[in-house]
């Protein structure tokens, strides 16, 4: 027979426990706690065999909890790959920020080295977050916060002078793209360790910084 009155108690691991956890978890933590069980059920199990009930469980919350923060579990989905991004963006600009406003050299090699160590740290959050790529996805791949910064760093290094940048959005991708595909490949090769980690971040920064630098004017009396 269940106790009736104020003795009554519930055993630890029940779902008394966890209806007290519920309600005593403050509101401003529950969208946070959420994301933090979406990220590690799809990471353990992958986003399709994750269910909306597991997310609730796993945050400890009510199942109607979550739909006061997210209408679906896409749309969870896309908030997991905005706060990758604005980590992203955040550690990058902190990395840049160490270094002399004007050593624009020093500033581009900060971004480098911090963005390969943020993908090979994080990659397989990575990869759940962006698991699957869809059309509607090319404006966001194109025109991303992480884009955006390195583009705003490309113009003032042209302002300065230090540089030449006809197109500073379209160099920032390309430039983007080529981190990405270093990261993959070192990901696909098992070469992700320190020392391959420096050697990769040396061979990038030498080769933003050539494709960024103006060309020798050519000869024009040569045959």
């Amino acid at each position: 027979m269940t106790p009736s009155g104020d003795t009554a108690t519930n055993p630890p691991g029940t779902d008394g426990e966890l209806s007290q956890r519920r309600r005593t978890k403050a509101p401003e933590t529950r969208a946070a706690a959420l994301m933090e069980a979406a990220q590690r059920l799809f990471i353990d199990k992958g986003i399709a065999a994750t269910s909306i009930d597991d997310i609730a469980a796993g945050a400890q919350v009510a199942k109607g909890t979550f739909y006061l923060y997210f209408p679906s579990k896409e749309a969870l989905l896309g908030a997991l790959q905005q706060r990758f991004v604005d980590i992203f963006c955040e550690r990058l600009q902190e990395a840049m920020d160490r270094q002399r406003p004007g050593n624009y050299h020093a500033r581009l090699k900060a971004w480098v080295e911090t963005g390969l160590e943020i993908y090979l740290d994080n990659v397989a959050l990575h990869d759940v977050v962006f698991h699957e790529y869809r059309p509607e996805d090319r404006r966001m791949r194109n025109d991303n916060a992480v884009i955006a910064q390195l583009a705003g760093l490309l113009k003032q290094g042209d302002g300065a002078g230090f540089w030449d940048v006809e197109d500073a959005t379209l160099t920032a991708v390309i430039l983007f793209n080529a981190l990405h595909g270093v990261a993959d490949d070192a990901v696909a090769t098992g070469q992700t360790g320190a020392s391959e980690r420096k050697r990769r971040a040396r061979a990038l920064t030498r080769f933003f910084e050539q494709a960024l630098h103006p060309a020798e004017d050519e000869d024009d009396s040569a045959d």
